[in-house]
């Protein structure tokens, strides 16, 4: 992925207004984000734990949805996995992500879910460059550039259902 300017994750936001893409805490390492290692660009907002973004090139453009994090369930700790990168997380390492749909399905109120890696790290995990703990990632006989297509290729599936009207 190449490197992206505040201004454009902001302008790039389909799901909610401009005064709110305006106001949303944009990453301030952004000069020091593994750009070459990324599929799409994903963050939590350090003061709102519950508030997550995430930037991808749908291949026209940058298309950027604000999400919400389901409270995860303290009761249970077990296996996750990923829907994106298709890592395997114990406790909290994979949440139940809610993009508010764009245009007006979204004003009556409606949304699509996925259960992501609550870092939204998924392209870090996928080149070992971050890890998640034994048995994380299961042996697959794909290459790295093939994990990478499917990983954007999930990525772009579920930007679809924000986009769809």
């Amino acid at each position: 992925m190449r490197p992206l300017t505040e201004r454009e994750i902001r302008a790039s936001f389909v799901n909610c207004t401009k005064g709110e893409a305006k106001r949303l805490a944009v990453p301030r390492d952004l000069a020091e984000r593994p750009w070459d290692d990324l599929d799409f660009l994903g963050w939590q907002d350090p003061a709102a734990p519950e508030r997550a973004y995430l930037v991808a090139d749908d291949g026209v453009a940058f298309v950027g949805v604000a999400l919400r994090r389901a409270a995860p369930n303290a009761r249970h700790v077990r296996r996750s996995m990923c829907s994106i990168c298709l890592t395997s997380h114990t406790g909290d390492g994979v949440s139940l992500l809610t993009a508010r749909r764009a245009g007006k399905d979204g004003q009556q109120g409606n949304s699509v879910g996925a259960y992501m890696c609550t870092d939204l790290a998924c392209s870090l995990y996928l080149r070992g460059k971050k890890d998640a703990g034994p048995g994380a990632r299961l042996h697959e006989s794909l290459t790295l550039d093939q994990l990478a297509e499917r990983t954007v290729a999930n990525v772009s599936a579920f930007l679809e259902k924000v986009t769809l009207s």
